[in-house]
């Protein structure tokens, strides 16, 4: 199902109150001119040195589908907060302006625009505190599961994050997140469902103790999901529990049914994965597969995949969903023109660089990055424009376009990553470089008084 279906039914309510707090003071003012807003993020997270773009065909749907229903009119008119022209004009409003953006999957890095809206001022501004919303979370999710990807460039992936992401909305656009970064499969249905993503999963302990004896329960689950036998072999004891997965293999064999793997979901790992795989080849069941959960994240995957830890899958949940070692993003959607004026907020630690600006990626001879050129829209330098023109007149310019196709293009955008940006240590690098117009317009915005 394409993406455009996640967020239809988003209330416009969905915001904060200084953004209708702006709308009426913009309408009252006749402050409706041309705006430039950009989405970007100020400085990465400790430990992360490079981001992946993710969340903007919900923003798209978002903008699309934006107005007031007449509950919500009618809730607003109950706070005597607005007056009842403010509240007709809210009735009449729909998004009508342009939209520029880097491609889903897109690596990017700190201050660089990943989304640009043009648009009358009281819509522009309306629009930002969902925008930031959708964008911040899948960006989050998607950079955290790139990092998983490239720690194991070959091993199985699946999102297990489901009952630890903060809401409904964030598990679904977590499995989304997470698949567009390479993984392979979600255990969230609804997921699958929405997004068309591989849905994957295994048993759950209750089923083992509901049982009086673990053996009977791996029988019968094989019994009733012959299609796809993967035993959760931890709830008493892993040892024991590998050893009667393969008498249950043995049994089933000679009527079709196959034991795919085993799932452990506890202790050391590593240490477990090996005893279970000795386990496994010394009764001849070399041909099941190991699969592990619980805790697991890109670094003891790493560390895992560098001992060569016989581990087929890694099943990633609370610290996937939640991106536990960095939980946010330092993010903005902020100002860059108004009525033709190029705009340039000079709070400390939060500067911003004025204007429309586009991106300019270029490559070494191997089809590294080896530098980013942020500069004005109307600059033109070697190498490849990032920002996209994708809505029109509130609009999308082209359907949405497949997500797996959306995938196999973030695996490509990984692929270009240098060596040095590409591992888990965190460097003090950046390929991003600022043009001499830009640092040109920001000494000439400077030199006037505010």
């Amino acid at each position: 199902m394409s993406a455009s279906h996640a967020n239809a039914s988003a209330p416009a309510l969905l915001t904060d109150l200084y953004q209708l707090t702006m709308l009426d003071a913009y309408y009252t003012l006749g402050m409706e001119k041309p705006a430039v807003f950009e989405f970007f993020v100020r400085r990465l997270p400790a430990g992360r040195n490079f981001l992946v773009a993710a969340g903007l065909e919900q923003v798209l749907d978002y903008l699309e589908n934006l107005h007031f229903t007449a509950d919500e009119i009618e809730w607003l008119a109950s706070t005597q907060r607005y007056s009842a022209s403010f509240l007709e004009r809210l009735s009449k409003f729909r998004f009508t302006g342009q939209v520029y953006a880097l491609r889903e999957g897109t690596v990017f890095f700190a201050s660089e625009p990943v989304l640009r809206v043009v648009a009358p001022l009281p819509e522009a501004q309306l629009v930002e505190s969902r925008i930031v919303n959708l964008l911040h979370y899948q960006t989050l999710v998607a950079s955290k599961a790139a990092r998983c990807r490239l720690a194991a460039p070959r091993a199985e992936l699946i999102d297990f994050g489901m009952r630890r992401a903060h809401g409904a909305e964030a598990a679904a656009l977590c499995s989304r997140a997470s698949y567009i970064a390479g993984f392979d499969s979600t255990a969230t249905v609804e997921a699958s469902r929405r997004f068309g993503i591989p849905v994957a999963g295994t048993m759950a302990h209750s089923f083992v103790q509901a049982h009086e004896m673990e053996l009977e329960a791996f029988r019968n689950f094989a019994k009733c999901r012959p299609d796809n036998v993967v035993l959760l072999i931890d709830t008493y004891d892993i040892a024991r529990g590998a050893r009667r997965a393969v008498e249950v293999a043995t049994e089933l064999r000679s009527s079709g049914v196959t034991v795919k793997g085993v799932r452990i979901d506890s202790g050391d790992l590593a240490v477990e994965a090996r005893r279970v795989r000795g386990i496994l080849d010394s009764l001849g069941a070399k041909d099941i597969r190991i699969l592990v959960s619980g805790s697991v994240d890109e670094y003891s995957i790493a560390a895992m995949e560098a001992d060569q830890v016989p581990v087929d899958a890694y099943c990633l949940g609370t610290r996937l969903a939640v991106s536990q070692d960095a939980p946010s993003l330092d993010c903005a959607y902020k100002l860059q023109q108004y009525a033709g004026r190029p705009c340039r907020k000079r709070s400390q630690r939060k500067e911003t660089w004025p204007g429309p600006r586009q991106v300019y990626r270029q490559y070494d001879p191997q089809g590294l990055i080896c530098r980013d050129v942020l500069c004005c829209e109307d600059e033109t330098f070697e190498g490849r424009a990032l920002l996209w023109h994708v809505m029109d007149g509130g609009r999308r310019m082209a359907h949405p376009p497949p997500l797996t196709e959306v995938r196999d293009f973030c695996a490509e955008e990984l692929a270009t990553l240098p060596i040095a940006l590409s591992t888990l240590e965190h460097v003090r690098y950046s390929p991003a470089k600022v043009s001499d117009r830009q640092h040109a317009l920001v000494a000439e915005l400077d030199s006037i008084a505010r």
